[in-house]
């Protein structure tokens, strides 16, 4: 463990952070495991062990905290206790694997006891619609902060952390990369409610048209940066790409059908290309800046396994 100068965050050596697991049991089996990884992202069980295990004891301090300063606060109004969702915020780049993490804590969590309820959402379901973006002229700002529908994205973390049942979250398709008109996840008051995605952490400097006064991350109690260096981002990017190539992309509904008949030299330039233009310039603008805002940062090394820990003090 290293206080770090000049800075809010402890690190944690892998064998360090995997030290503060103690007796946290290991609920989830090998083949579940293989279900919640990513496309590019072979999840270990020392993974899970070294790295979720430890994350999970800490994220259960946390929860009882919150609830048990909840339960004062309704004591002192005199009113029975109300069900707030103990929000997890996930943020990172694209290809980091912060799908893989919300999925994992997902099945961690949810398995604490008997009945404890974990939805996962994505902000994906709160970009605007294809039509829109090509409307505005954005279509290649996909994933920037003017691509979302940040209002709507505000108002359901403001109603869910007001207590509100059965929210509706617009769905979207990777198939399609768009949302799915008329179709919706409900959130229906989980004990825990992960919120995964690229914009989880951006403030107002991030929106400068709009004079914000609330920010998404004002509704997070807890949030995890998962970070990697810019060269390992890439290559993970383009192995990514490559393997959809020969999957998803070959469906004829897919938005990205034209890839798979691309030669692989063309491919994999075509890959570059759009991290470069696209997903590298979001990371450098908009994304990388929100990491130092987070409670935890997760640092991958070689193969996506984590090889450092930060954590705020």
């Amino acid at each position: 463990m290293e206080t770090l100068p000049s800075s809010p965050y402890i690190q944690f050596t892998r064998q360090q952070w995997a030290a503060l697991r103690e007796s946290e049991p290991m609920t989830l089996t090998y083949d579940e495991l293989l279900n919640l990884q990513g496309i590019d992202h072979e999840l270990s069980i020392d993974e899970v062990e070294d790295i979720y295990l430890p994350l999970s004891r800490l994220l259960s301090y946390y929860v009882a905290a919150r609830t048990s300063r909840q339960s004062v606060l309704m004591k002192f109004l005199n009113q029975k206790s109300m069900k707030v969702p103990f929000i997890i915020g996930i943020a990172g780049s694209v290809s980091v694997g912060k799908s893989t993490t919300a999925r994992v804590l997902q099945a961690l969590l949810s398995r604490w006891k008997e009945n404890t309820r974990v939805s996962l959402i994505t902000t994906d379901g709160f970009l605007y619609p294809n039509a829109v973006l090509e409307e505005r002229g954005i279509m290649l700002k996909k994933g920037f902060p003017q691509s979302y529908d940040i209002k709507r994205l505000l108002k359901f973390v403001t109603d869910i952390k007001s207590g509100k049942p059965n929210l509706k979250v617009p769905k979207y398709s990777h198939l399609t990369y768009d949302i799915i008109p008329n179709e919706y996840q409900i959130i229906d008051q989980p004990d825990i409610l992960i919120l995964e995605g690229l914009n989880v952490l951006q403030s107002g400097i991030d929106f400068p048209s709009e004079k914000a006064r609330r920010f998404v991350s004002d509704y997070v109690d807890f949030s995890i940066y998962v970070d990697a260096n810019e060269e390992k981002l890439e290559e993970w990017y383009i192995s990514r790409f490559m393997k959809f190539r020969k999957g998803a992309f070959t469906n004829p509904d897919s938005y990205f059908h034209s890839f798979a008949q691309l030669a692989e030299m063309n491919a994999i330039n075509t890959a570059k290309g759009i991290w470069r233009e696209i997903n590298r310039k979001n990371l450098r603008e908009n994304v990388l800046p929100t990491r130092e805002r987070a409670s935890l940062i997760l640092h991958k090394g070689e193969g996506h396994a984590v090889d450092h820990v930060r954590l705020r003090k």
